[in-house]
């Protein structure tokens, strides 16, 4: 293990600046926080559809989604979209 001196002063510059940065993001994460509704394996549910439908969707990239900490989820705006897009109705 390597083993780095550095001044007290110049480590409170860091140490501020890592602050500010941290604080831009936390001002730009607010500015773009959105109520928007996501939705997981639920979608299945709703749409009465299998999860392996589901994931052919996503593979035929039909079905826009994102993956979160190895969760996949589905804005529910792409959804409407999607069946708006894809849907038949038959009388």
């Amino acid at each position: 293990m390597e083993i780095i001196a550095i001044e007290k002063k110049t480590f409170e510059r860091m140490i501020q600046s890592f602050e500010d940065f941290a604080g831009q993001v936390k001002v730009l994460c607010e500015k773009n926080r959105s109520n928007e509704q996501w939705l997981d394996k639920a979608v299945c549910r709703l749409l009465h559809i299998s999860k392996r439908t589901l994931q052919e969707w996503r593979s035929k990239q039909v079905m826009p989604f994102i993956k979160l900490k190895g969760k996949i989820l589905y804005r529910q705006r792409d959804i409407k979209k999607v069946l708006a897009e894809h849907c038949v109705i038959v009388r």
